[in-house]
């Protein structure tokens, strides 16, 4: 196992996350989005770190390999949260407000959770099924994002909805090369190898987790500030 692909995993996100929160601004209402974006690299380090160690790393008998800690990392960093946030821009009933989160937690918990099962079964059919299931549960999370939750943001005025657009077109583009990365690796169809299927990932973590928290954050500040001008004109 090379293990070069795992400490650079560790020190871009290392580095990610101090620079996020250097950069980032503190004050309400952007502080808590500072926060969020900074604390997801910082766990991606922790779980990079792990694999560097070898912790958490089965092999199993078709010789290929699961990263625990790559599974544990991706059901607490996602930033279905913080696109949450934005949608009801903190303007939501509490009530409202839970009931999406908890619909989308619970959905991207399943999408990884049943990943690691059909990483975990060997060839066979269940393992598809299992895979096929991870992928339903993906679709339901898109739908929430570009559904309700969209429709939402869109209610908060033009320049909220338009930072809410650019923020989940971004993440949909990365997030479905993760199911494909899965399907022709080691863990799915072998076709590419297990070295190649980690560099693949890394680079998708570094652009979700890093590259995402400035691109949001960019798109936060702006839009934040053409909604105050638009209160100003219709105050």
């Amino acid at each position: 196992m090379d293990q070069t692909a795992f400490l650079l995993g560790f020190t871009i996100m290392s580095l990610g996350s101090l620079a996020i929160y250097a950069t980032g601004k503190k004050s309400h209402p952007s502080g808590h989005h500072t926060l969020l974006h900074a604390s997801v690299p910082f766990i991606a380090a922790t779980a990079y770190l792990a694999m560097a160690f070898g912790i958490g790393t089965l092999f199993k008998l078709d010789g290929s390999v699961t990263y625990l800690a790559r599974y544990l990392d991706w059901s607490v960093t996602t930033l279905l949260s913080s696109l949450v946030l934005l949608a009801f821009h903190e303007h939501g009933r509490t009530g409202e407000v839970g009931g999406h989160l908890t619909a989308i937690i619970v959905l991207d918990v399943l999408m990884i959770a049943t990943g690691l099962v059909s990483s975990l079964t060997g060839p066979s059919f269940a393992k598809w099924v299992w895979y096929a299931w991870s992928c339903v549960a993906f679709l339901g999370v898109l739908y929430l994002l570009w559904g309700p939750l969209r429709m939402l943001a869109k209610s908060r005025g033009m320049a909220l909805g338009t930072a809410y657009n650019k923020n989940v077109a971004f993440l949909t583009v990365i997030w479905f090369l993760y199911p494909i990365v899965f399907l022709i690796g080691p863990e799915g169809m072998k076709i590419i190898t297990d070295p190649t299927s980690v560099w693949a990932i890394l680079i998708m973590d570094v652009v979700a987790k890093v590259v995402y928290a400035f691109y949001a954050a960019s798109n936060l500040d702006k839009a934040l500030e053409q909604h105050s001008t638009e209160r100003g004109h219709q105050s």
